[in-house]
């Protein structure tokens, strides 16, 4: 069964086509991410099944229930968490979480015992009684959860839920949403950061400039559109033409991050003296090179001609 069905969705504002006839299932007890650059429309579609947006066109379904005609009903069954921060900083975490409750109509008797529940779930004991200006980002991103988690929602839809927080709290938090889907919520989630996809998503939808190019699990998209082998180079000096000199010889694709280059080929053995050879003629200093798979970031860039960060 499907927890969430959209269908054609287009959204614009302006001049500018948000979302053009997006499609989509998301299974019930599944995590489905969403992955592509900062303006590839990602929050814009979250909003709209959510029910924050109206379409221009086309239709979202939550649980069977139409999120157009029946929005309060569909919110209900629905758990947000937005990108910017949603909890009260003049509040306490207790505060935030009763005052979240009586915007859903819940019964006081009801909600003590599953804030309770939600305060240990997720880490919160020590901090509950205190105000939110005090609390890390990864606290407050808890407590976010937290709230919109009290009302019991079938489906949580997640917007880069790791934005801002340091290696170790996103490991907690990719934690803390792993137990979720084990629980039966289904997830839909929004990032950028391809090893979050990788590490949490049963699929993956790769969506660019308004349009999902990709649907698939992490491991079908990888084979299906990533080349065999993928030569990374780690250099001392990168330089602003690496790229361009490199598909002078492979005329395939190249991704440069910082220090790190990364080129397709399906027959490494050839191409690694060459690209070695190029690299050192242009002066630049080989410091690591490794023959890898390829990652969902490989497969973004085949698909789109850009790095998912830029």
């Amino acid at each position: 069964m499907n927890a969430i069905e959209v269908r054609e969705v287009s959204k614009r504002f302006g001049n500018t086509l948000a979302l053009n006839k997006v499609t989509f299932n998301v299974r019930k007890g599944e995590i489905f991410s969403l992955l592509g650059p900062n303006g590839a429309g990602k929050t814009t579609l979250l909003k709209i099944v959510c029910g924050i947006f109206p379409p221009d066109s086309g239709k979202v379904n939550v649980l069977g229930i139409d999120v157009l005609e029946n929005p309060f009903e569909a919110k209900r069954k629905i758990g947000y968490v937005p990108q910017e921060n949603i909890v009260y900083d003049k509040l306490s975490g207790w505060e935030n979480i009763v005052f979240y409750a009586s915007l859903y109509g819940l019964k006081s008797s009801h909600v003590k015992g599953k804030a309770e529940e939600l305060i240990r779930k997720l880490g919160l004991e020590k901090h509950i009684k205190k105000l939110v200006k005090t609390y890390s980002g990864g606290l407050k991103k808890r407590l976010s959860l937290a709230v919109s988690l009290i009302h019991e929602p079938e489906v949580l839809v997640l917007d880069e839920p790791t934005v801002g927080l340091d290696p170790s709290a996103r490991r907690e938090f990719w934690n803390i949403i792993e137990d979720l889907r084990r629980n039966g919520v289904t997830i839909l989630m929004a990032t950028h950061y391809m090893e979050e996809a990788e590490a949490l998503s049963d699929r993956v939808a790769i969506i660019n400039e308004g349009k999902i190019v990709a649907i698939g699990t992490p491991t079908e998209l990888k084979k299906a559109f990533g080349k065999l082998t993928v030569i990374e180079v780690s250099v001392a000096n990168p330089k602003p033409n690496i790229e361009k000199i490199l598909k002078t010889i492979t005329g395939d694709t190249v991704l440069v991050k910082n220090d790190r280059v990364r080129v397709h080929v399906e027959d490494y053995e050839s191409y690694l003296p060459k690209i070695i050879e190029v690299l050192l003629n242009n002066g630049i200093r080989i410091l690591q090179i490794s023959i890898v798979e390829p990652t969902l970031e490989d497969v973004f860039l085949k698909l789109t001609g850009r790095g998912v960060e830029e």
